[in-house]
């Protein structure tokens, strides 16, 4: 029997390529994780969580064990919404969707809004797992470069003329992560973030805006552009996986209604009774805002030490972004092939992730890769980039 005979075409297409996840690699025991884009072992409320579990399971018995759950998964949806609220996004219970995590929410939103015949605008370098999400439902991808103030919307903007006078359709759909980007860290700068709005309009296309680490800012968070939106074009998806846990998969999508229905359709009733409604209990008692201080000011620090590090131990031809929130340096190292020298890395007791896989076209990756800053130690960073240094002088000198 050919078991692929029964697949759909499209299903055929998305196995043709790599498998997902196929860019994380096996790290030693011992090895110094600067490819983690993992919160801190110690920023992981874990005691405050345990706690949360024992007096939900106390109050309500068997109730957040059943399909339907507990009633504090609608708690969860009002304390979401606060958070919007004080980010300037006042978001209707109707225009919210609770997901299980950000990447299901940019599946879902793909789902509903991606087949072969849409064109998506993404930024270069991306999220892989969006990319690979998006390859699943379209091959019409098209990147636009990213420098230190974010996605280039001058180059947007050429595209899209560019399009328009060759009888090109315009995107369905441009995906980027304006705020602490990953990979490169980077943040659009408003004025850029007016564009893309006005661009948008008048273009006729639908945003995207993945703002995972939105809320760890070491000053003051930028206006995401869902608080920009006067016409419902934006589809902002956010994430508890890096100000809490990114075990309790909790995360969201705030769009217009008929958008949310629609998802809604797709994701049926698929929740996580007990993660959402765990998250909503500890949410009752903590206070977020000091919550995200705290982290801004650790993650900070930590950031600190990892760009001083590069500067005195990479080489002068070296050159990075520095990141003003969230967890991830890019780094371009000339000359070197990143992915040809991590195994060299892995062998001396580094990690990262070459840049390679944050690209459609791969190839433009070569000299890159991601640091991130969030899941080792001070410490250990500084050993980790000391090393790294170390491995790419002697892969230069080859």
């Amino acid at each position: 029997m050919n078991i692929e005979s029964f697949f759909p075409k499209d299903i055929r297409k998305a196995l043709s390529k790599e498998p997902p996840g196929s860019w994380m690699t096996a790290v030693p025991n011992g090895c110094i994780r600067l490819n983690s884009g993992y919160p801190a072992k110690e920023l992981v409320p874990s005691k405050e969580i345990k706690e949360a579990v024992s007096r939900l399971l106390y109050e309500e018995q068997d109730l957040p064990l059943h399909y339907l759950g507990s009633p504090r998964m609608d708690n969860l949806k009002g304390q979401i919404q606060e958070r919007l609220a004080s980010r300037g996004m006042n978001i209707s219970e109707e225009e919210l969707l609770i997901t299980a995590g950000a990447c299901q929410a940019i599946d879902l939103i793909a789902r509903i809004l991606l087949d072969e015949t849409a064109v998506v605008f993404v930024e270069a370098p991306t999220y892989m797992e969006a990319l690979e999400v998006f390859q699943n439902y379209t091959n019409q991808i098209i990147t636009i470069p990213i420098d230190k103030d974010g996605m280039q919307t001058a180059e947007l903007e050429k595209m899209l003329m560019e399009r328009k006078n060759e009888g090109l359709p315009n995107p369905r759909l441009l995906y980027t992560i304006p705020t602490f980007q990953n990979p490169t860290g980077t943040t659009l700068s408003q004025q850029r973030r007016e564009h893309i709005m006005q661009l948008a309009k008048e273009y006729d296309f639908l945003i995207l805006e993945d703002d995972a680490y939105g809320e760890l800012a070491f000053r003051e968070s930028p206006q995401t552009l869902k608080s920009l939106d006067t016409e419902s074009r934006v589809l902002h998806v956010g994430s508890l996986s890096k100000v809490v846990a990114p075990g309790m998969r909790i995360g969201w999508v705030a769009a217009a209604c008929q958008f949310i229905t629609s998802l809604y359709w797709f994701k049926k009733d698929l929740d996580h009774p007990f993660s959402q409604s765990i998250m909503s209990a500890y949410l009752e008692l903590v206070n977020f805002d000091q919550r995200t201080a705290v982290l801004a000011e650790k993650y900070e620090k930590k950031a600190t030490a990892l760009l001083n590090a590069l500067t005195k131990h990479f080489p002068d031809s070296a050159s990075w972004y520095h990141a003003a929130g969230g967890y991830f340096v890019w780094v371009k190292v000339p000359g070197v092939n990143t992915s040809e020298m991590l195994n060299q890395a892995l062998k001396a007791g580094v990690a990262y992730v070459p840049g390679q896989y944050f690209f459609l076209n791969q190839e433009d990756g070569t000299e890159y890769l991601r640091l991130s800053f969030s899941y080792a130690d001070v410490g250990e960073i500084e050993r980790g980039v000391e090393i790294l240094g170390e491995v790419i002088q002697s892969y230069l000198r080859k």
